[in-house]
């Protein structure tokens, strides 16, 4: 599903136009994303909950010619399905 259909599905069941839905959606993931990125984690009930974590520094290899290359440190967003979503994934 992409964002286009998330936006007339929440549109179909909120009963609302999809200019709202749209700015519904566009309101609720830049909400997350500025919490993330202020470091917070986003708890959603039922849903599940997005974390930022910490990748160390490492060492890899480039494929092309062997040589060892440094790669820097970084974060990620990791997410965890919660209970009632993994019950509705499975069946």
């Amino acid at each position: 599903m992409k964002k286009l259909q998330l936006t007339d599905a929440v549109a179909a069941k909120a009963g609302m136009t999809k200019k709202e839905a749209a700015a519904a959606v566009d309101a609720v993931l830049e909400v997350i994303a500025e919490t993330l990125a202020q470091g917070e984690d986003v708890k959603i009930t039922g849903f599940g909950s997005f974390e930022v974590k910490d990748r160390a520094a490492r060492e890899g290899r480039n494929p092309k010619t062997g040589e060892k290359v440094a790669i820097p440190a970084s974060k990620y967003v990791a997410f965890a399905a919660g209970s009632t979503l993994k019950e509705k994934v499975n069946g």
